[in-house]
């Protein structure tokens, strides 16, 4: 059962450095694509068994085949054309901005109308079902961001309203995860970050996106749930998921603001299973808004910071997971890392066993929590 998964982990790990080697050979033409499938199938196996021995038991590839978590739109889908990067500026706790030739990524927008192009989370899938020890899922994100691929000048003759746009996107994201289910996926999870558009006006600006944060909320609220009601419709015991943060690359983050204008349409309308929520620092505001969340939802705490080396007090985990008990029930509570450990293939600032311990922080609280 989904809701006795006390401990979980958010996706994405740390690349190997001869993975991130494998790739740039095959991107210079000195290696064959199987060359970089047999790194990947490697880098993959192993992120699994650091999972396991760290005590975790819903597995994830690591993101291990991916350039960045975005990958399923702005790689796998087709009719988009390469744009400028927003100019986002990327914060670490400590004040310091990290170099932007560390943060920068490529960005798509739509140029023509969108197709499936390549089945790159099919192919994760089809080997952790050959691979894994127990239950696995897979990261995707959400086509409610779908309107960060609409610009204007690239995209006003194959979509006008950029709604249509996220509404192909969204038929799309559904008959992919399908096709995971059908691969043996038991749980999908949607990042969907379009919320930060709506608590973070700053942030909004950096992105250019003129709308007000009401009809973004709106629009977002209304494809997530779209999304959901239709996977959960066709395959009821999937297990689905949503993660929201505030931006994770380098050790950096992107966004800041409370939960709260969100949470009422957010966590009591849109009908996943589990909400996996950045938690880590004040930058997310306090629990209050926690009081909305459907009943029967689980709440994954995202306590534990996948940013930093420096592991957080056992005692004070506890003392937050039992503050965050006063609006949902412990037992729909669960904990995890306030994100993975490399959203870019660049990954955080921490090392390999850095990472394991943050993750056997994660079970041991757990299993202290909740038995």
């Amino acid at each position: 059962m989904a809701t006795e998964i006390h401990a979980e982990h958010v996706g994405s790990m740390l690349r190997q450095p001869w993975l991130l080697e494998a790739r740039a050979a095959y991107r210079a033409g000195s290696s064959t694509e199987g060359d970089l499938r047999a790194a990947e199938d490697r880098a993959a196996g192993e992120n699994i068994d650091i999972q396991r021995s760290a005590g975790i038991t819903v597995f994830t590839d690591g993101e291990a085949r991916r350039t960045n978590w975005m990958t399923g739109i702005l790689e796998s889908i087709g009719g988009m054309s390469q744009i400028e990067t927003p100019a986002v500026t990327w914060h670490r706790e400590d004040g310091g901005i990290p170099p932007e030739e560390e943060t920068d990524f490529v960005m798509t927008a739509a140029s023509s109308k969108v197709f499936q192009k390549d089945h790159l989370t099919a192919v994760e899938a089809a080997f952790m079902a050959s691979r894994v020890p127990g239950q696995f899922k897979i990261t995707m994100m959400s086509a409610a961001m779908g309107g960060m691929t609409w610009r204007p000048e690239v995209s006003e003759d194959a979509y006008p309203d950029p709604a249509e746009l996220v509404a192909d996107l969204v038929a799309l994201q559904i008959a992919e995860i399908a096709e995971l289910a059908g691969l043996g996926a038991h749980w999908v999870q949607l990042d969907s970050l379009s919320y930060n558009q709506v608590f973070d006006d700053e942030f909004r600006a950096a992105t250019q996106n003129t709308l007000d944060p009401a009809v973004i909320l709106d629009a977002s609220v209304a494809a997530d749930a779209d999304i959901v009601r239709s996977v959960k419709d066709a395959n009821p015991d999937l297990t689905v998921g949503m993660h929201i943060c505030r931006g994770n690359n380098r050790s950096a983050y992107m966004a800041k603001g409370s939960y709260e204008p969100v949470a009422e349409k957010l966590f009591g309308t849109v009908p996943v299973d589990r909400f996996l929520l950045e938690y880590d620092t004040d930058r997310a505001g306090g629990f209050e808004p926690l009081r909305f969340v459907r009943p029967g939802a689980v709440v994954v705490l995202g306590l534990v910071s996948s940013k930093t080396p420096v592991l957080e007090s056992q005692d004070e985990l506890r003392r937050r997971i039992d503050e965050a008990a006063r609006y949902v029930p412990l037992e729909n509570l669960a904990l995890s890392p306030q994100c993975g450990f490399a959203s870019t293939s660049a990954g955080n600032v921490l090392t390999p066993d850095q990472q394991k311990r943050n993750l056997a922080l994660v079970v041991d609280t757990a299993e202290r929590v909740w038995g």
